[in-house]
Parts: C-alpha cells; sequence; structure tokens
C-alpha cells in the first residue's frame, strides 16, 4: 500500500505553509511561505478533491485576494474575489447615484458545498456576508437569504470586524446549513441558503442590555459531531455551549472550567461524542499556566479531561479561531496553532503532543488533508 501523507495547512500573517509528515505524524517537513507577505486568514483543503486547496488572502494595501491550488500548495492560480453588491438592505453611502459596490474588507472562511455538487464552494467575508461559487472559485454570487436577513440592522462587529468566519454543512442532510457571524450569532438554513433563521436560542450575552436576545451573540466558533450532526459544540465569548436539536437550543456547559472563554473548538471523524476546546484567560486572550492547555469534553459522561500535561510553549500563547483541526485517521491527529507561532500536535488522539520544529508567523487557521483509514 502506498504511503500516507498528512499535510497540515496553515494561514499566518505572513502567508501561508504546509506541513507534511506520514500516517505516524511524528516527523514533519514544511514548505511555504506562499502568497509570502500577505495576512492570510484560511487556507482550506477540499475534501471532494485530493490535491485542490482554496486560500483566502488579505492586504492592507491591495485588499482581498483568492487563490486555488491543485497540486496540494505547490502552484497557485489567483482568481477574483467576490465584490460586494449594494441592495435595499444595505443602501448605498453614496446615495442613490453612488458606485454599484463595495469593498470587501476581508476573506475569512472557505467552505466546500456538498458532495453531490463537486465545483460549489462558500466564502464567508466582513463585512458579513456569505457568497457562493459553483465553478470552483471562478466567479461568485451572493447569497441575499443571509446578507439581507431582516435582522441585519442589529448585527455588531466584534473585536476582529464583523466576520462571517463558520460555515457548516450538514453530511447527512446536504441542504441544512450553519454560519456563525461576530457579532450576530449562528443562523441556520433548511432550503440550501434560500431562507434563514437565528439559531442561538439558550445563548446569553453579558455584553448587551438585553441578557437573551434573538440575534448578537459572539460565536467564535462552531463544529457538528460527525456521527451526530444534530449535535453542535460552540465556542462563544460568553462560554462553551452544546446543542443536540439542531442548534434550536444552547445549553451552556463550560464549568468547571476554570474558564469557558475561548476561540476554538474541534472534532474528530473517528472519535464521535467527543469536541476539543482552547479555555484562554478573556482580558489577555492567552493561557492559564503559561502555555496552552486543550481539554477534551465528552459527551457520553459529560465530563472535561486535560490533554496537553507539559509545557510545550512556555510563555503567554493565544489561538485565533481557526487554528485547532483534526484528521480522519484513527487515532486521529490534533493540530494547533499559536498566535507566537507554534504548530502543536498530538499523533495519537490527544495522549501524547510535541511541536513541529519551524517557528511560524503568527497562526491565523489551521487545516489537514490526510487520507482515509482504508486509502493512501
Amino acid at each position: 500500500m502506498a504511503s500516507k501523507t498528512v499535510r497540515v495547512y496553515l494561514g499566518t500573517r505572513k502567508g501561508g505553509y504546509v506541513a507534511e509528515s506520514d500516517a505516524k505524524r511524528r516527523k514533519w517537513s514544511v514548505r511555504g511561505p506562499f502568497q509570502p507577505g500577505k495576512d492570510v486568514f484560511h487556507v482550506y483543503p477540499d475534501p471532494r478533491h485530493p490535491g485542490t486547496v482554496y486560500s483566502a488572502a488579505n492586504s492592507g494595501f491591495v485588499g482581498p485576494m483568492f487563490y486555488r491550488s491543485t497540486d496540494h500548495g505547490r502552484k497557485w492560480t489567483e482568481l477574483a474575489p467576490p465584490m460586494m453588491t449594494l441592495s435595499k438592505a444595505r443602501p448605498s453611502p453614496f446615495g442613490a447615484d453612488g458606485p454599484p459596490h463595495y469593498p470587501i474588507v476581508n476573506l475569512w472562511h472557505i467552505e466546500a458545498g456538498p458532495v453531490s455538487e463537486p465545483s460549489t464552494v462558500f466564502l464567508g467575508v466582513d463585512p458579513a456576508s456569505l457568497y457562493r461559487s459553483d465553478d470552483s472559485g471562478a466567479s461568485w454570487a451572493p447569497v441575499p437569504g443571509l446578507n439581507d436577513h431582516a435582522t441585519r440592522p442589529k448585527w455588531n462587529p466584534g473585536a476582529g470586524g464583523m466576520c462571517l468566519h463558520t460555515i457548516l454543512i450538514d453530511p447527512t442532510r446536504p441542504s441544512r446549513m450553519y454560519v456563525g457571524i461576530s457579532a450576530a450569532g449562528m443562523f441556520r438554513s433548511d432550503d440550501s441558503g434560500e431562507h434563514w433563521r437565528p439559531a442561538n436560542r439558550g445563548v446569553a450575552v453579558s455584553f448587551m442590555p438585553e441578557k437573551h436576545p434573538e440575534v448578537g451573540q459572539c460565536v467564535h466558533k462552531v463544529a457538528l459531531d460527525p456521527a451526530h450532526p444534530e449535535t453542535s459544540y460552540r465556542q462563544d465569548h460568553d462560554g462553551i455551549f452544546v446543542s443536540h436539536d439542531g442548534m434550536e437550543n444552547w445549553k451552556r456547559v463550560g464549568r468547571p472550567l476554570e474558564s469557558d472563554f475561548g476561540f476554538v473548538v474541534g472534532v474528530a471523524q473517528t472519535r464521535p461524542g467527543q469536541a476539543y476546546f482552547v479555555p484562554l484567560e478573556e482580558k489577555t486572550r492567552t493561557g492559564f499556566t503559561k502555555g496552552p492547555e486543550v481539554f477534551r469534553w465528552a459527551e457520553r459522561s459529560r465530563s472535561w479531561a486535560p490533554t496537553i500535561r507539559n509545557r510545550l510553549t512556555p510563555g503567554d500563547v493565544g489561538t485565533h479561531r481557526e487554528a485547532l483541526a483534526l484528521d480522519r485517521l484513527d487515532p486521529p491527529g490534533i493540530y494547533l496553532g499559536t498566535t507566537t507561532g507554534q504548530l502543536l500536535v498530538s499523533p495519537d488522539g490527544d495522549r501524547n503532543w510535541l511541536q513541529v520544529p519551524y517557528l511560524f508567523p503568527s497562526i491565523h487557521s489551521v487545516a489537514v488533508a490526510s487520507p482515509e483509514n482504508s486509502g493512501s
């Protein structure tokens, strides 16, 4: 059987990188940077097309840029990003005779469409909007059901801007989608993005006069349980929540952690019923122990267990919302990128951890392309 290659794609403040290993995931090599000097918010390997990778890069000088590679990130083709279209819900600041478009600030998140639609790709941007491409990123169309939602006047930017940073497609119901917006909360569609409704019931907001609004929650990241996608794990500004009914209702489960503030959440295909979180100190956005801590949540026992027990990276270490990923092998590999440029790896489902011997720029996102257990 051919050797299995695991590729971890990193978006950083100064470009994108690829870390590569075999199925043991203990020795690593690094390629990059690609899109050097650019603020790469997300690098995303398309799980439907091995070798195809997308990159969302941003620049304060030339604006957002979108790239596609078909050879595992060795060569890249720049494609035109979407242009935000004005609507009645968002009138032009220049008046009726003003320009027909205005610029997107940043590209945030890339997500493959359903397996049944092999050329469909979704893109989340700031100001919070969703775009759809049906030709693998060559052209884009807005999703007005969300972008012009009736609650939009109540959406407000979080500290990172008003970004659409999470896109989820239910693998058992491809017409069901979810998106997460900071700071507006989660939204759900049951008709492939035609119509949307808020999905935040049970999530309190400490920083607003109304503590349980329909929208206004500062959601940081959400993941679906791979075996039971009716179950979702949510990291908010105001805690960690779990839903068991397709995000109809949420229940806070953060305690007894020292803090249930954080940015990341990750799940493994081969470990359903478990989710990983990285608690941070809210004021400093760094860990409590002068190093990263990763905790595993178990649905069956509804309990927490720490997984990093040694200080791999002593110091004030934080994470960004896209910086945790898990592969599809068994035991799963876990990959955590830090704001200080370390890539931490557990090759055996959180029993042991190692650090890739390379210091990256501050890591925004981590995504992994790994072979199936039965494939090469």
